[in-house]
């Protein structure tokens, strides 16, 4: 290489890490300044939800969390009591001159959904949410954000900390273990809240206001299979599926993002009926509440259909691309040899296993007949392990805002797994809540809406499981109402916190507690 050669490689050199140095601190000075706004717009709020970024919450270990907030309540010389499940309520006064107004309670869940990207490295029972802002957004590094519900809390904090604000009596409900399966909201005992008017602060759209939910049940089917020796002239591959959109079971089941689950399944089964393919391995997604993102299989089949096997997996990943393009634009699919497993699965447990997959729907199952755009009833194939010896666990979630209609499309899976011969289980399930449209606190909330932008909020049910249904199992005289900001992806590492909504939706909760009246 000549002198001259070299010149111009080390000029383009510092060419390109100069471009690279200014990039990387004009972002982090953008970030900087953000991170000013952000205390600017919603002072208080920001400032607690990254103290609570920095606790590790994941469902059924929120011992970190509620101990910071019990801490919270002592700082503040707040009222605070805490029930057998480790649902917390602190109690806030009136402010001078608003004595008269009825107490509101308050509510959030202190707990989050824990996913991340494979790829990542992160141990959600230790480590601190790593946050990031990217425009108008708030996102993390490969894992879920935790703005459902850690905005709702923070906004909890926010209020409960701020001698300036107008307000009734407050009461503040800081439920646990939400996600998987309402069970603080479920042993919430009668007598612990004294308040008749509930805001729910678990929505994830900005100008929506929510007053009815879906009911939901979970259903686990469980196959026992064999261990077989594995043919001669075999060759092993691994599968994998990722970079999907996947997302909230319930808000974003009707999108149409694809389960990584049901798509690997429909790749095994047709291959082992073309190519004979014998199963070691296949597991995907993680909890019963989120659309899968990835899947894996491990696989052996016969040396002589090695070149076939392949190129019908090319062609088939790029079909499913092409098919999934608006609404899985990272959908991957991978194919490499591996290292020869010691088994595979016995041939009759595995087509159980593979066709009870296939037949067992994931999806909207119908639409609301009263209102527009609201899914209906839904079910989601949410994950596949190989759990202990021998033993393969299914879990599946089904939702519907009628009570009948969520019994009849659980008795449906059930039928298909136990017609496969797997032991089959569901959970005691939750209610939705019917809309009451014409809730006082509805009326409020709507004028506030109004009087604060310019424009009439949506009213709508959320196709989700809220804490409201339960709430009014133990007290059938709440008046309820749900509102948030704006939150994309949840329950997903593409998770993100809308920044401008939270101004408004903390501008709307200021107004509705200056402005609740006692209700006739």
């Amino acid at each position: 290489m000549s002198d001259i050669t070299l010149i111009k490689v080390a000029v383009w050199g510092i060419v390109v890490l100069t471009i690279f140095a200014a990039c990387t601190g004009a972002l982090r000075m953008q970030n900087r300044i953000w991170k000013m706004t952000l205390k600017d717009i919603t002072p208080q709020i920001w400032q607690y939800f990254e103290e609570i970024c920095r606790i590790p919450r994941p469902s059924k270990k929120e011992e970190k969390i509620c101990a910071y907030i019990r801490q919270f309540a002592d700082d503040q010389r707040l009222a605070c009591k805490q029930d057998k499940a480790g649902n917390i309520l602190i109690s806030k006064p009136a402010t001078p001159g608003k004595e008269h107004k009825p107490t509101v309670i308050l509510q959030s869940h202190v707990d989050m959904v824990c996913e991340k990207d494979s790829s990542v490295r992160h141990n959600f029972n230790t480590d601190p949410i790593d946050h990031y802002i990217d425009g108008d957004w708030m996102k993390a590094r490969g894992t879920t954000l935790g703005a459902d519900d850690g905005i709702g809390v923070a906004a909890m904090l926010a209020v409960l900390a701020d001698p300036d604000i107008a307000h009734g009596p407050i009461e503040a409900l800081f439920t646990v273990d939400e996600e998987t399966g309402l069970t603080g909201a479920k042993a919430l005992q009668a007598g612990f809240l004294t308040g008749k008017i509930l805001i729910n602060l678990d929505s994830e759209d900005e100008g929506e206001l929510f007053i009815g939910c879906a009911g939901g049940i979970d259903t686990v089917a469980t196959f026992k299979y064999e261990h077989n020796e594995i043919p001669p002239n075999s060759i092993a591959y691994k599968l994998a599926i990722s970079g999907m959109t996947g997302g909230h079971s319930g808000d974003d089941i009707n999108k149409r993002r694809g389960n990584a689950i049901k798509i690997l399944n429909h790749l095994l089964l047709d291959s082992s009926s073309l190519f004979g393919i014998s199963i070691y391995r296949f597991e995907g997604g993680n909890l019963r509440n989120a659309i899968p993102r990835e899947a894996t299989a491990i696989i052996v089949v016969d040396n002589h259909y090695r070149t076939d096997f392949e190129q019908y997996c090319a062609s088939e990943s790029q079909l499913w691309k092409e098919a999934l393009i608006s609404t899985s634009p990272g959908f991957r699919f991978t194919i490499e040899p591996c290292d020869m497993p010691t088994h595979i699965m016995d041939i009759v447990n595995q087509s159980c296993l593979l066709n009870s997959l296939a037949l067992c729907p994931s999806g909207v199952i119908s639409m609301s007949e009263t209102m527009p755009g609201l899914v209906s009833t839904s079910t989601n194939i949410a994950s596949v392990k190989f759990v202990g010896k021998k033993k393969i666990a299914i879990t599946t979630s089904q939702r519907s805002d009628r009570e009948e209609a969520k019994m009849s499309i659980n008795k449906r899976v059930r039928r298909i797994f136990a017609m496969m011969e797997a032991e089959v289980i569901s959970s005691d399930g939750y209610p939705g809540r019917t809309p009451n449209p014409e809730s006082p606190i509805l009326e409020t909330t709507k004028v506030a809406y109004w009087e604060l932008f310019g424009r009439k909020p949506v009213v709508k049910a959320i196709h989700a499981g809220l804490e409201l249904g339960l709430f009014l199992e133990k007290y059938p005289r709440l008046d309820m109402i749900s509102f948030g900001p704006t939150i994309k992806n949840a329950h997903s590492p593409s998770e993100q916190l809308h920044i401008p909504s939270v101004k408004q939706f903390s501008d709307l909760l200021l107004k509705v507690l200056e402005d609740v009246k006692n209700e006739e």
